[in-house]
């Protein structure tokens, strides 16, 4: 078994080797018989979309592996991961918060944020947090992308933050959690692992931190995974971060629970 962050072998899962199969069949269809070509296109056009709706989900797993909660072996704990960021005014507060409530978090951050604020991203190592792999750009056409550009961008982000930090991330989430085919290979290569979530409180777009904070207690247990943001936060009638309120009371159910919080590294590493 490969350890974390070293790369690992690409294996295709049954959508991606049953596209590929229809792929090759239509064809060999075109070539021995060529009047059954509406079949043929109708065959790869449904592939396509097959494809196309499993990247729009992104805790789906259907284009290869993906961390919706954590692995058995973390018990009673939770991962906090907080995306988009760093950000100057939000992240500070954000790290105050976690301090008070004793609790570790995971920030996927952004590569040119990060260089933009690199002492934001060392404070965050330094108070006892993850930084991981949010892409270097936070591209709106991430999921577009080919093989050869995803490679780019997300290898720019890995140096981006071993230079900042002096560790690798483990972890690669995409922008808006969308992805396409050509990513699962690319993070194979890197040795990046994907992670998604089992519940998100929409953060950015709604300014009411009890309802962000609903969102992410409805079936709260033991081993969810939570999304909430540093970087685009939404804010209240008074102007502050709605995720500060949210995440403070999600950390005081967490305790009430006996759950205790964990970085996504420090799960798979163990």
């Amino acid at each position: 078994m490969n350890a974390p962050g070293e790369p690992r072998r690409w294996t295709p899962t049954p959508l991606i080797g049953g596209a590929a199969a229809v792929h090759a069949g239509a064809l060999a269809s075109l070539i021995l018989a060529p009047a059954t070509w509406p079949w043929a296109a109708g065959g790869v056009i449904a592939s396509h979309l097959a494809l196309t709706a499993a990247g729009l989900w992104p805790r789906s797993a259907l284009l290869g592996h993906n961390w919706t909660t954590l692995p058995e072996s973390a018990g009673a704990c939770i991962a906090i991961t907080i995306d988009d960021g760093p950000d100057p005014d939000v992240t500070p507060r954000v790290l105050d918060l976690l301090d008070a409530h004793r609790a570790r978090a995971t920030f996927f951050c952004i590569g040119e944020r990060a260089r933009a604020y690199p002492n934001i991203v060392r404070e965050i190592v330094a108070r006892g947090h993850a930084v991981e792999n949010h892409s270097q750009r936070h591209r709106h056409d991430f999921s577009l992308m080919g093989p050869g550009a995803l490679r780019r961008e997300i290898d720019a982000a890995q140096a981006t933050f071993e230079e900042i930090v002096g560790t690798r991330p483990l972890f690669f989430r995409a922008p808006a959690g969308l992805r396409n085919p050509f990513l699962e290979p690319v993070l194979c290569a890197l040795g990046l692992q994907l992670a998604s979530w089992t519940r998100r409180g929409f953060d950015t777009r709604t300014g009411d931190a009890s309802l962000v904070s609903r969102r992410l207690l409805n079936g709260f247990a033991a081993r969810d995974i939570l999304l909430v943001h540093d970087g685009h936060a939404a804010r209240d009638a008074n102007g502050a971060p709605v995720v500060l309120a949210a995440l403070d009371t999600v950390l005081r159910a967490a305790a009430d629970r006996g759950l205790v919080t964990v970085t996504l590294r420090e799960a798979i590493v163990g």
